[in-house]
């Protein structure tokens, strides 16, 4: 080697160790503790040395983890939440990366990012979004790097622990899993796929509160509700005999008839009858999550998929390409009651105003309902109970509210709540208290010839209607 290459050398030589002399002292302006040193002095050893386990998870168990890790940690009295701090390069950067570049005075400990989670419809959590849990676990030295998803860099939301051996590390993310399941903000939660923007969300799940709804406000045909309430109340109320004597708690129940006779409000009902089961909402384009939602049943039971209008995801197999144009949706509906286990506890409840687009499908696949219930157009003492139930305070006599109900064959619960509130409206144009002059207006509105497209969309059959059935 000739002397220039022996001087260039040993120029290249000084220069790496004057960076290495530079990247370990600490400049006086530079803030927070080297991370490293502090785990090398957690577990004994350099633990940039030790291998380091990852787990994704998904985004809306984010809370979930948060809660179990917290516990987990909690357990050891010296346990510790540190922040890490460095930039936007953290983010891009794994635990291993991050110990691999703190010898160079990268990725000092800082403060902790938190993400403001909901928990319920009026309940948030602020969960670790980035942070450092130090702690003994079954007595050996662990620290999991918690991280949240972050669209911004396009990463999924992660654990990632640091430990002696790689059968520690899968010793505490199953004990996490497992207590993150138990202790679920999901589980007695209603729920929907609906990511609703002004309501308390996680990751695509919108909490909804839960109804109450009692039995007396719901107006069926005699014994029509006590039918519905034994299937889907009555067994979770039985649920340990009759898995006791070997009875499968798994069920399907269909609620059928016309656009607005009220099988919603009965929905509604005995959701709010069952206050500690989970229950899942899907209608119109979140019937797409109906594999999903069953999974979260499975998981969080007792609990109910209600599944509004499925009639929208049916066709008749009879037509479309390939001899069959039913739904696919259809099918993963069928697919997802027939997978769980018998012993199950979760219900299935279903509403449709086309009970001929599922017939055919779910006598193909049997066992799927169990119950079918129709909820037919009030006859004309269920309009009475329901002018007189959504009357409720104001006032009208009977003898007026029996006019009204025989004036409106046909009609739902929809029309006689429109037709209340049409009479108290006249009242206040006219500044005064409603009375039974202007209930009989609201019908004579109602029932102009002019209103019956009106009445069509209330869910009014037709003044010619067979009014021998009642309604809820």
């Amino acid at each position: 080697m000739t002397d220039t290459g022996e001087s260039q050398a040993e120029l290249r030589a000084a220069l790496v160790k004057l960076l290495q002399q530079l990247a370990r002292e600490e400049p006086a302006d530079q803030r927070g503790t080297p991370m490293l040193p502090v785990l090398d002095e957690h577990f004994g050893q350099p633990a940039d040395e030790l291998p380091v386990v990852q787990e994704e998870v998904e985004s809306h168990r984010s809370v979930d983890v948060d809660i179990a890790l917290e516990k987990v940690a909690s357990r050891d009295p010296a346990h510790r939440l540190l922040g890490i701090g460095g930039g936007d390069q953290r983010h891009h950067a794994s635990l291993s990366d991050l110990m691999a570049q703190a010898g160079w005075g990268r990725f000092r400990l800082g403060q902790v990012d938190r993400l403001n989670l909901a928990t319920g419809p009026d309940t948030e959590r602020a969960t670790v979004a980035f942070g450092l849990h130090v702690f003994t676990h079954r007595g050996s030295p662990v620290a999991v790097l918690q991280r949240a998803a972050n669209a911004q860099y396009h990463s999924a939301a992660r654990l990632e622990v640091l430990a002696t051996t790689p059968e520690s590390a899968a010793a505490l993310l199953s004990e996490v899993r497992e207590l993150s399941l138990s202790s679920s903000v999901v589980r007695g939660q209603v729920i929907s796929f609906s990511g609703n923007a002004y309501e308390h969300s996680l990751s695509g799940i919108t909490f909804v509160r839960r109804p109450d709804l009692p039995a007396e406000r719901v107006i069926l045909p005699p014994g029509t509700l006590d039918r519905v309430r034994a299937h889907v109340v009555g067994m979770a109320e039985h649920r340990e005999e009759l898995r006791r004597r070997g009875q499968h708690l798994k069920r399907g129940v269909l609620l059928y008839g016309p656009p607005g006779t009220g099988k919603t409000h009965t929905v509604r009902h005995l959701i709010g009858a069952v206050p500690d089961t989970t229950v899942v909402l899907l209608s119109g384009t979140q019937m797409a999550f109906v594999a999903q939602a069953a999974q979260v049943a499975r998981a969080h039971q007792p609990a109910i998929v209600v599944l509004e209008d499925c009639d929208l995801i049916a066709e008749d197999r009879d037509h479309g390409p390939f001899g069959g144009g039913a739904s696919p949706l259809l099918f993963t509906l069928l697919d997802v009651m027939d997978g769980l286990d018998a012993d199950a506890d979760v219900v299935f409840l279903l509403t449709t105003n086309r009970a001929q687009a599922l017939e055919k499908a779910l006598a193909q696949r049997p066992g799927r309902v169990d119950l079918a219930v129709e909820i037919p157009l009030p006859d004309e003492a269920a309009r009475r109970e329901l002018i007189a139930l959504y009357a409720t305070g104001i006032g009208f006599g009977a003898a007026a509210v029996a006019r009204a109900a025989s004036a409106s064959p046909g009609t739902t619960a929809s029309y006689a709540k429109e037709l209340v509130r049409r009479a108290v409206l006249i009242a206040a144009m006219q500044d005064r208290e409603p009375g039974d002059d202007d209930l009989a207006a609201a019908t004579a509105q109602l029932q102009d010839d002019g209103a019956e497209l009106t009445r069509a969309l209330l869910g009014g059959a037709g003044r010619d209607a067979d009014t021998t059935t009642g309604h809820a």
